[in-house]
């Protein structure tokens, strides 16, 4: 990048390319450098890490906002890096941010995020990658005091950068909730959804079905991002996309493995 050159900064997210959290983000990001973004064009929340591989893909340029290059794409999240990455930018980006997401990814959620999934994605490419979440569900949620919040972690790891196959999982409570106390960087919970199905019939005496649940944590240890977010601080997890259990290897090399 020359002296002059402003960084190239990808902005995605989950909820859909005017989704009001998105544009809350790319105007943060026009104090940063250039920005691009690629999101999806209808809501892809909770897709994980999908990939469009059975069907086409289409980018269409539309209005953004003035000074930003944007394309809806009709693919995942994940679809929208790919894309960015290898075909719009035809290299890297700077920096990656997704979001901000409408509803909090604390402890497990980080799994079946699209949000995160485009950061994790990121991070496998080795971009600097950050995913931003507010803890409210509401198309009319309030972002200001969320942006103090971007513009810090931001200017952090653009100076700092982060460690290859690292990216940052960022939630903020509400602003309902009280003044931040400030950010704190943690763990993931432990949690999980008890789950539920929904069995109904249609108007021809078929089945179908709605998945819910409800969340619960009962990680009652210190320096978890539900425990931060509870206590009024905007959390900060830094996130791997090496899944392996390295306390496990040893023991389960021990076991009989003859054939």
């Amino acid at each position: 990048m020359g002296k002059n050159e402003k960084p190239l900064i990808l902005v995605t997210n989950d909820d859909g390319i005017f989704a009001p959290g998105i544009i809350t983000l790319a105007e943060e990001m026009k104090a940063f450098g250039d920005v691009l973004v690629i999101a999806p064009d209808k809501p892809q929340s909770a897709m994980g890490h999908a990939i469009t591989i059975h069907n086409f893909l289409r980018l269409r340029e539309v209005d953004f906002m003035e000074g930003v290059r944007a394309f809806s794409c009709t693919g995942t999240p994940v679809d929208c890096v790919k894309l960015a990455v290898y075909h719009v930018i035809k290299g890297k980006p700077a920096l990656l941010v997704s979001g901000i997401n409408h509803g909090s990814n604390l402890s497990i959620n980080v799994l079946y995020s699209g949000t995160m999934s485009a950061a994790v994605e990121g991070a496998m490419e080795g971009v600097p990658s950050i995913g931003f979440s507010l803890m409210d569900h509401s198309i009319e949620a309030n972002f200001s005091h969320l942006r103090p919040v971007v513009r810090s972690v931001v200017a952090n790891v653009l100076s700092h950068g982060l460690a290859k196959g690292c990216c940052l999982n960022v939630n903020v409570p509400t602003e309902e909730e009280g003044p931040l106390k400030g950010i704190k960087v943690c763990r993931q919970s432990l949690g999980n959804w008890e789950d539920a199905v929904d069995t109904r019939k249609d108007p021809n005496g078929g089945e179908y079905h709605w998945l819910k649940g409800r969340f619960t944590s009962k990680d009652s240890g210190e320096e978890s991002d539900v425990l931060a977010t509870a206590q009024g601080y905007a959390s900060v997890v830094p996130v791997q996309f090496d899944m392996t259990a390295h306390q496990e290897v040893d023991v389960i090399k021990s076991w009989d493995h003859a054939l």
